[in-house]
């Protein structure tokens, strides 16, 4: 797999923002400099943003890793991954 190919980890905490109902475009390559949102950076690349519909206004955990297992949601994963210190969560 090329280096173009692998997602690129943003950060290693979870973005949280309160969210607006409406659609979003989760960053998947970890490329933009929108995090948590896409910004086109992904071009040339394999990935493609990942569309989220929100139906109410609520307090949204993006994932920033992209290593998740439920994208585009924070599930923790960057615990796991180097670097990852708990002093600042």
């Amino acid at each position: 797999m090329e280096e173009k190919d692998k997602p690129v980890i943003a950060g290693l905490r979870s973005i949280k923002l309160e969210m607006e109902p409406g659609i979003y475009e989760w960053c998947t390559c970890g490329r933009s400099a929108e995090q948590p949102f896409c910004d086109g950076s992904h071009e040339g690349t394999s990935f493609e943003p990942l569309y989220v519909k929100i139906s109410e206004k609520k307090l949204v955990k993006w994932c920033s890793c992209k290593h998740t297992k439920t994208p585009p949601f924070c599930d923790h994963a960057h615990r796991e991954l180097p670097g990852y210190s708990p002093k600042e969560e």
